[in-house]
């Protein structure tokens, strides 16, 4: 069935009306599909269905959408914007005997144009696809002279015997009710099909008479399964019981998730928005709360991106390489951003990403792509084509949670277009007023939000997406105000508008008196009061009660992040990522540019301690344009100081950039990643010592992240070597239980408190102690209050962190004594589970 199939989501409720006399013409002979949509549209029209615009409606979506069912049917409609013009349901087929063209290779002897308001066409849309079962009586429709056989055939649906195994499911199945509160959408579909095609077994989902293969990412949302569907999951092949289990503790297992999801979503809602009411009514445009906080400035709208593909064809074979290297250089920069994403503000926002990666595999929209090759056209505008087509299916669904992956879709398209070509890359700075504005856009990538002059921009509103986009993610991270789906009223804003932006409530109030805008500015100073009484608060180091105290960094990657972790507490930063200089973009960046970031990191800390990390690159985090060979196994091959010791212009450049931001003052120390070797660090300790010298700089503190056991079971022979440890204990979770994190069935088990790797860790403690060098950690658990806790107690001396775990971990630490801590710590390395140690949590220590 095509992508356009949003009806089918809809429960049935068939009036006798729909199929009145009027509405059927018999012997039809359109010249042209236009012709037959227009005819049809008439009959709407003339029956007092729909308003005469609607007719145009119906042709505009032909344009984004293939409205051809199948086996000579065709089921035109408006666009889902336009159901305001239908006035009431009806249901008009134009019968073709000689068929009309509907698109090439597809000719449509029935078209049955569709006006609906709400579901009451649905029966006949599941009479049509059970007639495309009975070919013979579908045929004799195409033909026949009476208008009431017609009418019937459309309209009785007679009882059928349900044979064993339903017709269309697969040898071994089982049945299942969705229990997904907001139903199947992109982050557990993406767990479905990751389940999927880790076997060789034929798998499909079936709801009513829609069949999806539940390795097709796209054809699973396109069932627009919703909360108490019921669906059949069925597999066939060597391997199909097995598969199909597998598949069933997917399913099931994510139920617990999503329930959490929904309800934790679902008190948001319900908790009372501290936004700003104005002193009087105020035209406004309506949207979603993004990110908190008010703005008060002139708008700026960004002009919508219109990507022109030209369609210049290729011999097939190079068209298909170009396509092939361009889908593999997207996935690896979103692995990337996942794996960003995932550390710095959790794994649910990370799934966006990850989810969009899947987009990619999607066999549907590959294989479109490459008809389309075949047929003759270049690769990026089949490419363009392929994901324009796919995103319309999924934008006309009825559920406003899969619709909204269309915008994802597009995004993820254009990523590859830009890799196919680089000439049809949109996107980068913007082009700005001098004066502070609200920034308005249709949406924003990540890549167009980070490149974001944050003097000139204080708040963003866009047309498009949802509270988990793009936008919404990094304007918190940001502490940016913004609001997203704003619609289309956004764009049509004349730049220069005055406005107020409520980030709380998700409105844009427009045109504001002087004395609205005098409430809004003492609203925001009550706020930034309110701020400064938590910042406060915030601002005492975690000092236990018995006088113990313990350094809170944050894990930033650019300087304009460092004033949000400030405002939460943190005391340094105790990780800087440099790799992402190097992600989303095409070349390396330049040992002056380095610099200057640097410089700009230790300016905005005001003497802080600086950790940067050297560039870790491998593994889950590749870099296309530094052309790395291809690995079986990236997380066990060059990645990290390896890399580094293996491209020198890499290490030597970075060095460069940070000795001269050292010589300018400020707190910096550096340490190397994923170090297993003792000559590692003597090579990069040489390293940084003639580079020095060289630029005549001041020597800092060189540390060692601590990611896999040896350089744990190590510790104490490398610090005699190092000034200290900073231990990633996702990495070493990671290496010592032998799973991999992304792993779709295997993450949950790779926890961090499990008792091997909390041994690791104390042994990494009692080796530095030997030789007086401190130990910090900077993976996920040092952010969970337990576990900062428990780190604590086992003699972690400095905790880096998301910037919005700080509050929580320094209430728990202020609150606890060491000794408590230590106990605790003691009983955790005897536990024998994870779950053991998580049971010793009794909210306080």
């Amino acid at each position: 069935m095509p992508p356009d199939t949003n009806t089918a989501i809809m429960p049935t409720g068939l009036t006798p009306e729909l199929l009145r006399p009027d509405l059927l013409r018999l012997n039809a002979s359109p010249a042209g599909k236009e012709e037959a949509i227009r005819e049809a549209a008439q009959l709407l029209i003339a029956a007092g269905c729909i308003d005469p615009a609607y007719a145009a409606s119906m042709l505009r979506r032909e344009a984004v959408a293939n409205t051809f069912l199948g086996h000579g049917v065709a089921i035109p409609h408006g666009m889902v914007e336009d159901r305001g013009m239908v006035r009431r349901n009806g249901i008009a087929v134009l019968q073709v005997p000689g068929g009309v063209a509907w698109n090439p290779g597809q000719t449509a002897h029935l078209v049955v144009a569709i006006a609906a308001q709400s579901d009451a066409h649905i029966a006949v849309l599941r009479r049509l696809t059970r007639l495309m079962q009975d070919e013979a009586r579908l045929t004799g429709l195409f033909t026949v002279t009476d208008p009431a056989a017609l009418s019937a055939a459309l309209s009785e649906d007679a009882p059928v015997t349900a044979p064993t195994t339903p017709g269309g499911d697969l040898a071994e199945r089982f049945d299942w009710v969705v229990d997904y509160p907001t139903g199947l959408h992109a982050r557990p579909a993406t767990a479905w099909v990751e389940t999927a095609r880790a076997s060789a077994a034929r798998i499909q989902v079936r709801h009513g008479d829609l069949v999806a293969d539940a390795k097709a990412l796209v054809a699973l949302l396109q069932l627009g399964l919703r909360a108490g569907d019921s669906v059949v999951v069925s597999a066939e092949g060597d391997d199909a019981v097995a598969a199909l289990a597998r598949m069933k503790a997917t399913i099931t297992r994510l139920t617990a998730r999503e329930k959490a999801d929904a309800a934790a979503a679902a008190q948001k809602v319900r908790a009372p928005a501290r936004g700003w009411t104005p002193p009087n009514p105020l035209p406004a445009v309506p949207g979603i709360a993004a990110s908190p906080g008010l703005a008060i400035g002139p708008v700026h709208v960004l002009p919508r991106a219109v990507v022109s593909v030209p369609d210049e064809p290729v011999p097939l074979i190079e068209g298909g390489d170009r396509l092939h290297e361009a889908l593999s250089l997207t996935r690896q920069t979103l692995k990337a951003l996942a794996d960003d994403t995932a550390r710095r503000l959790g794994p649910s926002e990370a799934a966006i990403f990850t989810a969009q990666a899947e987009i990619l595999n999607d066999t549907d929209l590959v294989t479109l792509a490459c008809q389309l090759m075949v047929e003759g056209h270049g690769v990026a505008w089949s490419w363009h084509r392929a994901v324009e087509r796919t995103a319309a299916g999924l934008a006309a669904l009825d559920n406003p949670v899969l619709a909204a992956r269309a915008a994802d879709l597009r995004d993820v398209g254009q990523r590859v277009l830009a890799r196919i070509d680089p000439a049809l890359r949109t996107g980068g700075a913007p082009d700005l007023p001098d004066t502070p504005c609200i920034l308005i856009a249709e949406d924003l990538s990540p890549s167009d939000t980070a490149a974001l002059d944050m003097a000139r921009v204080i708040g963003l509103a866009t047309a498009q997406g949802g509270p988990t986009s793009h936008t919404a993610i990094l304007a918190r991270t940001l502490g940016l105000p913004a609001m997203v789906a704003g619609g289309a009223a956004l764009m049509e804003l004349a730049n220069g508008t005055p406005a107020i932006l409520d980030g709380q409530t998700g409105r844009l109030h427009l045109s504001p008196a002087e004395a609205d805008t005098a409430d809004a500015r003492a609203w925001i100073a009550q706020e930034e009061a309110r701020k400064a009484e938590e910042e406060a608060r915030r601002g005492l180091p975690a000092r236990t009660r018995d006088g113990h105290e313990v350094e809170i960094g944050a894990n930033v990657n650019r300087p304009d992040q460092v004033a949000v972790a400030l405002s939460q507490g943190a005391e340094s930063v105790g990780l800087m990522r440099t790799e992402f200089l190097f992600l989303e973009r095409g070349d390396a960046p330049g040992e002056d540019e380095q610099y200057e970031t640097y410089r700009g990191m230790l300016t905005a800390l005001e003497g802080r301690p600086l950790i940067v990390r050297a560039l870790d690159i491998g593994g889950d985090k590749q870099v296309p344009h530094l052309q790395l060979p291809h690995e079986e196994n990236p997380f066990l091959g060059v990645r990290g100081a390896r890399l580094l010791l293996r491209r020198p212009e890499l290490l030597e450049t970075q060095l460069r950039a940070l000795y001269r931001a050292a010589k300018d003052g400020g707190a910096l120390s550096i340490m190397f990643p994923m170090i297993t070797a003792l000559g590692e660090v003597q090579a990069l300790r040489a390293a940084c010592e003639r580079i020095r010298a060289e630029l005549d700089a001041p020597a800092v503190p060189l540390g060692i992240m601590v990611e896999v056991p040896a350089a744990a079971i190590q510790a104490d022979v490398l610090a005699r070597h190092v000034d200290f440890f900073s231990i990633g204990t996702n990495d070493l979770t990671q290496y010592a239980l032998a799973i991999d994190r992304q792993h779709p069935e295997l993450a949950a088990e790779a926890d961090s408190l499990h008792p091997a790797v909390l041994r690791l860790i104390r042994m990494t403690v009692e080796g530095a102690e030997r030789h007086g060098r401190w130990v910090g950690v900077c993976g996920g658990i040092a952010g969970d209050p337990f576990g900062a806790a428990l780190l604590t107690g086992l003699g972690v001396r400095e905790l880096s962190m998301t910037p919005r775990d700080i509050p929580a971990v320094k209430d728990r630490l202020r609150g606890s004594d060491l000794s408590a801590l230590q106990e605790s710590a003691r009983r955790a390395l005897e536990c024998e589970t994870a779950d053991a140690v998580r049971a010793l949590d009794g909210g306080e220590a």
